[in-house]
């Protein structure tokens, strides 16, 4: 997620917020807010579900649309999402 550079500091006080009822949320194993090296107005949530279902019921709850909208209006760039499951994990 590329955000205006006016937004960042919104944009942290918002993902403080929320960020444990997104990580208790039923299925969520996991989540991290990852910031790019080189350019400070870029991050990445990574998290980890147990099943694509909990992931969906997250998509459509109130608390995905609540933070979703507030993290939207702070784009200064499209915002790339995907979904992944692990394929080969090396020790």
């Amino acid at each position: 997620m590329t955000f205006r550079e006016q937004e960042v500091d919104n944009f942290l006080t918002m993902f403080e917020a929320k960020k444990a009822f997104i990580r208790h949320f039923p299925g969520c194993n996991h989540l991290e807010l990852q910031k790019d090296y080189n350019d400070p107005n870029i991050f990445a949530t990574y998290s980890i579900w147990d099943s694509q279902e909990d992931l969906n019921n997250y998509r459509h709850s109130e608390l995905f649309a609540e933070v979703w909208a507030d993290t939207k209006a702070k784009f200064a760039a499209k915002p790339m999402a995907f979904s992944l499951k692990k394929f080969i994990e090396v020790d």
